[in-house]
């Protein structure tokens, strides 16, 4: 009997265990913790703008290979993060996504698996994660952001919390160096109008972060 091919885009709640949860910390506080800490000295502003409840999407400007970890270091609870499907090609790295509570989403449009899956993660106390700009970026603009991520917002009827990241892309390895400031904003309430969303948050990371926000052409 052919051995059934796992859906990564498609997930119920019982996916987003304790496991994962236990496996995304370990990964989180003993491979990243400490160079945050000690190498990066990451600075945190705005954690008071982290709502107590998970009823949100932590959307951040994507720099690094880094930032999916920044984000999962800086929340109180579980981040699910969406990775691009093409990411799952990869024996390793489809391992360590499973293990860590992500699940693939096509970058090009929103698919009902996403709005499916990511209404699934609101029957947990995961935090949904995604970076709206699809890919990382260049340092110092704003550009290139989808729109599904505000329509994700809508159909899941959750608001958006802005994670301006800044240095990331500048750490190094070896030698160890770089430094890293993160600064929250505050919540962007749940609304239907897909553009007032993504540019309240184009805006508000521009605040956070002092890049300059460069609009998608008309």
């Amino acid at each position: 009997m052919a051995k059934q091919k796992v859906n990564y885009a498609r997930r119920t709640a019982k996916y987003f265990n304790f496991m994962r949860k236990v496996f995304q910390r370990i990964v989180t506080n003993v491979w990243y913790c400490p160079r945050f800490k000690l190498i990066y000295k990451m600075k945190i502003e705005g954690k008071e703008n982290i709502p107590q409840n998970s009823d949100f999407i932590a959307c951040g400007n994507h720099l690094s290979n880094l930032d999916p970890y920044i984000i999962t270091y800086i929340m109180p609870k579980p981040v699910a993060f969406m990775a691009k499907k093409e990411l799952f090609d990869k024996a390793f790295t489809r391992w360590m996504l499973d293990w860590q509570g992500a699940f693939a989403v096509n970058r090009e449009k929103l698919e009902v698996s996403t709005i499916k899956t990511a209404l699934e993660v609101k029957n947990t106390d995961w935090i949904l994660g995604l970076f709206p700009q699809g890919t990382r970026a260049k340092s110092g603009t704003i550009e290139n952001i989808h729109k599904g991520f505000a329509g994700l917002a809508r159909s899941t009827k959750c608001g958006i919390l802005p994670i301006g990241i800044v240095g990331s892309e500048k750490t190094t390895w070896l030698p160890f160096k770089g430094n890293i400031t993160v600064k929250i904003g505050e919540l962007i309430p749940y609304d239907e109008d897909l553009d007032a969303v993504m540019d309240k948050w184009a805006r508000a990371i521009q605040e956070l972060t002092g890049f300059k926000y460069i609009p998608n052409p008309a």
